[in-house]
Formats: structure tokens, C-alpha cells, sequence
């Protein structure tokens, strides 16, 4: 019955929101991709923004029902039928009352299930398509046939695109960048580190303040111009790469480097996403909790070697839950990762059944057993983890949002009391769960 319902006020908010957008014509750009979408769309709206009245989806406000809406400027209602009723209403009035409505939208889209982009490209028509990183392990996997499933699904974005549109591509991934010649007559823009991007960062570097890593920087090149790119609050190369997307995006609307580089100055690195927060006892928290894959797992243990120490009995410690939605390759995949723990950490805790899985990645690549620690859940990892962190430790914290890692690093920041703006899921709705 939940599900009938719920299909129920997914086509009235889709009905609704195809007819704002026929009566006020906004220009959309969508992201979709693997890794880093929210990001990226929060980047785009910098860009975007900064000349426009635009509208961005809300946090990963992605799906059936969070796509429309963004469209259509209303609230979730969550669980409470009466205000989908309230909701659904308010749609309506929207369409037959006269008000402002921006001129451009930054929508996001996923992919839990098939069919779920192929059906937004049935009745959204999108200025500029991005598509960030779409690894051969995807998160969302347990749902598909395959990686390649779930791949070509996200691709289906691209038959969404008006034909003098704007693809915008992740440029160190050769099969998104393949994607090119399904564009049809639309124009194509990449970015990423890779020396044939359009839009291509290089000599990157961490930021600190004195031996505080503040943010990333990189050199930047698109069509010519030359700038230099900085993301404060958050760590890692890959954190470039929503700003580098939003570069592309501008590079697309005619906006010049120096204009696009100083609207990202206002980006500010959403929570739970490579974020860095200050932790008990001087530690540097890595807040990714926002959710994990193999992908981006890797990724986020590569910058955990990065980073040094902040004293001499500094550790660098990985904490991992599960990574969930993998179906078959769920064990395989945490054993990987496990494995690439033993370069990049002194100490590795797990949380979660599956992540035991990782623990014995770490083992089979020669990881000390006595450096392993594994839990149940978040909530016991954390006081564990709290009782042993000392000065100078930098601290990874990653799993998948069912995990509630952010939990922990609750349990451990400096300054609790601003969780809800530091964090991931401090609303009512997540709190109750």
C-alpha cells in the first residue's frame, strides 16, 4: 500500500511540474554519475547563480519524488500523508497563481532502480547534461543486472538533452568520455585531470594553515585561460572535481575563467563529503559519511595517506562501515578495499557486518591484527574510537548512510554544539531514525 501511495504522489508531482515547466520555460542543467553529485550540482549553482536567478535541488534531492520537487520549490512532506495532500495542493496553485520563477534549475539525478532516468528523459527537456564518474562498481549495483546496467541507466541522461544542449563530461573516465558520440548534434565539454580535458587541473596541492589543512588548490586551464582553483573545508583531489564540472558548465554558457573562479569562491563543500572538521584532543576529523563505494572509498583512503600527522604520536586512522547496494559484489568489493587500507592507514576500525569483509582485505595484504578493530555498528565503534583518538591523529570516517557514521564523528569533533551545520542528516526526519 506505502508503494502504491507512493507511486500515487510521485506522477501527481511529476504531472504538476511539467506544467510549471511549460508555463515559465526555465533553462535545467541535471547531473547525474556515481560520485560527487551533489557536490557538483552545489558547484553549478555558484556559477550559475552568480548572473541568474536560479534554484538548486535541495541537499540529494534526487529521486522521483525529490526531482519534481525541486521543480515545483516545495518541501518534503516525508511520512505524513496530510501534508503530500497540503503539498500536492500548494503544486497546483503554483501553476494557476502568477509569481517569479528562476530562469535556470540545478536539478540532480539518481539511479536506485532501472528506469528511473530513462523515465526523467521521458518528460524533462535539459539545457546541459553532466555526468561525473561512473565507476565499473557503482553504489546502487544491488538493483541492476550489472555495473554496465547501471552505467548505461545514468547514460540515458543524454537522451533527455535538447539538441543545441550543452554534455558536459568527467574526462579521466574513457567510458564517460565515450559517451561523446551518443550525443547526437550536442556540443561536449570534459573536465578532470586528464591532458586532452577541456577543462584540466593540474600541480595540485593541500592548503594549510600552519599545519592545519584548510582545502585543496590546483592550477586550471579551459580554452586558453590559465587561473588557479582553490575549495576550502575540503580535502582530496577529488574535491576539485565538482568545481572543475561547474568550470565546464560555465566554459558552456560563454562565462570567462576569471568570472567562474570567483563565483566558486563562495562554493562551500556540502557536508559529509571529504569535509574536514576539527576533532577532540587537536585531531583532523575527514568526515565522508555522506555515503560510501568501493570508488569512492579508494579515493578517500588515497587522501588519508596524504595528509601528515599533527604531532609526533599522530596516527592516521581509517574508520569504515559498510558499503551497502553492492549485491553480489558486495564481499569481493570490501576485501578491496580492505586491502588498500594497508598503505594509507595505522588503524583500521570497521563497522557493520559487511565490513568485516574490509578487515580481512587488510589482513590478506598484511595488515597487523592487532592494528584491526571491528564492531557491530557506528555507535560502538564510535565510543571505542573515542576513548583511543590522541593528539595529532587524522581521522577518515566513511559508510553508507544507513550506517550513520556521521555519528560519530559527532561523538568526536571539538565543537558538537554546530553539528547541524557541519554535519550530514541533522534534521528531525533523520534524527527519529
Amino acid at each position: 500500500m506505502r508503494t502504491i501511495l507512493k507511486n500515487i504522489v510521485a506522477t501527481i508531482l511529476r504531472f504538476e511540474a511539467r506544467l510549471l515547466l511549460s508555463k515559465y520555460r526555465p533553462r535545467i542543467v541535471v547531473v547525474t554519475g556515481s560520485v560527487g553529485k551533489t557536490s557538483t550540482k552545489d558547484a553549478i549553482f555558484e556559477v550559475v547563480a552568480s548572473g541568474a536567478h536560479a534554484r538548486k535541488s535541495e541537499k540529494s534531492f534526487n529521486s522521483e519524488i525529490g526531482l519534481p520537487l525541486t521543480v515545483l520549490g516545495l518541501p518534503n512532506a516525508w511520512n505524513n500523508p496530510l501534508r503530500w495532500l497540503e503539498t500536492i495542493v500548494d503544486g497546483l496553485m503554483l501553476y494557476v497563481s502568477a509569481q517569479p520563477y528562476p530562469s535556470w534549475l540545478i536539478l540532480e539525478a539518481g539511479a536506485d532502480r532501472p528506469g528511473d532516468i530513462r523515465s526523467l528523459a521521458s518528460w524533462l527537456k535539459v539545457d546541459v547534461a553532466v555526468i561525473t564518474r561512473l565507476p565499473e562498481v557503482p553504489v546502487h549495483v544491488e538493483f541492476f543486472d550489472s555495473g554496465d546496467a547501471v552505467r548505461e541507466e545514468k547514460a540515458s541522461l543524454i537522451n533527455a538533452l535538447k539538441q543545441d544542449g550543452t554534455l558536459v563530461l568527467y574526462a579521466d573516465d574513457p567510458g564517460v568520455v565515450a559517451l561523446r558520440a551518443r550525443a547526437r548534434s550536442a556540443h561536449s565539454i570534459t573536465f578532470g585531470f586528464s591532458e586532452a580535458a577541456d577543462v584540466r587541473a593540474h600541480g595540485v596541492e593541500i592548503i594549510f594553515a600552519g599545519s592545519k589543512p584548510i582545502g585543496i588548490r590546483a592550477h586550471v586551464r579551459a580554452q586558453g585561460d590559465i587561473g588557479i582553483l582553490e575549495v576550502k573545508g575540503a580535502i582530496g583531489a577529488h574535491a576539485l572535481m565538482p568545481a572543475l564540472a561547474a568550470i565546464a558548465v560555465g566554459q558552456a554558457l560563454g562565462k570567462p575563467l576569471p568570472e567562474t573562479l570567483l563565483a566558486l569562491s563562495h562554493y562551500d563543500p556540502p557536508p559529509g563529503r571529504m569535509h574536514l572538521v576539527e576533532g577532540e584532543k587537536n585531531t583532523t576529523i575527514i568526515d565522508d559519511t555522506y555515503n560510501s563505494s568501493p570508488a569512492a572509498a579508494e579515493a578517500a583512503l588515497e587522501t588519508l595517506a596524504l595528509l601528515p600527522v599533527r604531532a609526533s604520536a599522530g596516527r592516521r586512522i581509517a574508520v569504515l562501515g559498510d558499503m551497502l547496494e553492492l549485491g553480489r559484489h558486495s564481499v569481493d568489493e570490501h576485501r578491496k578495499v580492505g586491502g588498500k587500507v594497508v598503505p594509507c592507514a595505522d588503524i583500521l576500525m570497521t563497522a557493520g557486518f559487511r565490513a568485516r569483509e574490509i578487515a580481512q582485505g587488510a589482513l590478506d595484504q598484511g595488515m597487523a591484527e592487532s592494528k584491526i578493530l571491528q564492531y557491530e555498528d557506528a555507535a560502538r565503534a564510535g565510543a571505542e574510537l573515542e576513548a583511543m583518538i590522541k593528539e595529532g591523529d587524522v581521522i577518515l570516517i566513511k559508510g553508507s548512510q544507513s550506517m550513520r557514521m556521521e555519528r560519530i564523528v559527532e561523538g568526536i569533533m571539538q565543537n558538537p554544539a554546530h553539528a547541524l551545520d557541519l554535519l550530514v542528516r541533522q534534521d528531525e526526519e533523520w534524527k527519529k531514525r
